[in-house]
């Protein structure tokens, strides 16, 4: 499904995305899962992406289920298991992220469309 963000790697757009829920990775360190990401017209980017739990998010005290626009880089990561043991079947390949997010705000609930 990411593929096509990778027409736009290295680019920065504007997208919206419903918050899923908050997540950790240990060590204090907290994550927030966007859901339905889309471009600004309308088209689907990813179906979800976590980014770190940053001062953009925390200042705007988001609850799941609010819908966000907030602007963020395309890039290139390597998914998988990299390591040595045998038995694992998770082959590495690249795939596209949204990263470094700027400009977060709330989106405002137009009546008549469904949340």
């Amino acid at each position: 499904m990411r593929e096509e963000l990778g027409e736009i790697d290295g680019e920065r757009q504007s997208f919206t995305g419903t918050i899923g829920r908050y997540g950790g990775k240990g060590g204090g360190k907290y994550t927030i899962l966007m859901l339905d990401v889309r471009h600004l017209d309308g088209r689907l980017a990813t179906d979800h992406v976590w980014f770190n739990l940053t001062k953009g998010f925390k200042d705007l005290r988001l609850y799941p289920g609010e819908r966000v626009r907030f602007d963020a880089r395309v890039k290139t990561y390597t998914k998988g298991y990299k390591g040595r043991r045998k038995n694992i079947d998770r082959p590495v390949s690249d795939d596209y992220k949204l990263s470094h997010p700027t400009r977060i705000s709330r989106v405002a609930q137009n009546q008549g469309q469904p949340a």
